[in-house]
């Protein structure tokens, strides 16, 4: 459990696979509710449940809100007061083969936004195109785990000129940790340099290897100052459908690297 001075208030996790045997997060509604509780105690009290559309897992929008009000009726019976809203993490592969009924459906929490997996690939080629298309449709893009992907590890460019567009990034915590090597952790502290960190979420599958944590790595990486912006601020604007508030102008976090500041604006 993290120390009081790490717990958050109002903490909402954008990006977390809690519903049970729907992708390769919990297998059980019994898991799903024990991640809820590890989330609850570090001060996460909205989580925005995102699991997998893609070739691998076909889910469709009525199977994520079914299980969604099956765990939320579950947190009732054991009194976790942290609310499930349904989402979904859509892989870019496949965002041509949903229909406009169905991929707005899967927006995050009923938003106009949508968590965009990028591919584990070395190049990104498209990427641009279906991102354009889905603007013109009306969609945002919240892209996640940016620092985790070998296209934009190669050309950081790509992200910059995407975030022009309106493009959000939300890198996981367990990256600032490490969890995920230390080319991915490297290039998220980059990214916090080059102003392009939006949002930080859990992408929590379960208690041991992906842990739903967020604060105790925000402060691990010397970030606590921008905890309000990155997992209150910005995310209830996302869900609410407000304007995405400003970084605050100074802070005194510094990421746990010899690059210097966090942010360059």
């Amino acid at each position: 459990m993290p120390s009081p001075a790490l717990t958050f208030e109002l903490v909402i996790d954008l990006h977390c696979h809690v519903l049970p045997g729907i992708d390769d997060g919990p297998g059980t509604i019994e898991e799903s509710v024990e991640l809820a509780r590890a989330a609850h105690r570090g001060g996460v009290r909205t989580i925005v449940a995102t699991p997998h559309v893609s070739a691998h897992y076909a889910n469709e929008a009525a199977t994520i809100e079914e299980l969604v009000d099956q765990v939320n009726a579950r947190l009732v019976e054991e009194q976790i007061a942290l609310e499930v809203r349904p989402g979904a993490e859509i892989a870019i592969t496949i965002i041509s083969e949903l229909d406009a009924q169905e991929l707005e459906r899967l927006r995050l929490a009923g938003s106009e936004w949508i968590l965009l997996e990028p591919p584990f690939t070395p190049v990104a080629a498209g990427i641009d195109g279906a991102i354009f298309e889905l603007h013109r449709a009306g969609h945002k893009v919240l892209l996640a785990h940016p620092e985790r992907s070998p296209a934009f590890q190669r050309e950081p460019k790509l992200l910059g000129d995407l975030a022009r567009t309106g493009v959000l990034m939300s890198v996981t915590a367990g990256a600032l940790a490490g969890r995920f090597g230390n080319t991915a952790r490297r290039f998220a502290l980059q990214l916090f340099r080059d102003g392009l960190v939006h949002n930080v979420a859990s992408d929590a599958h379960d208690l041991v290897r992906r842990p739903p944590g967020i604060a105790e790595e925000l402060a691990g990486a010397r970030l606590s100052g921008l905890k309000a912006w990155l997992t209150e601020e910005v995310p209830n604007a996302i869900l609410s459908g407000d304007e995405i508030p400003a970084p605050p102008a100074r802070s005194t976090a510094r990421p746990r690297t010899h690059l210097g500041g966090w942010l360059r604006r």
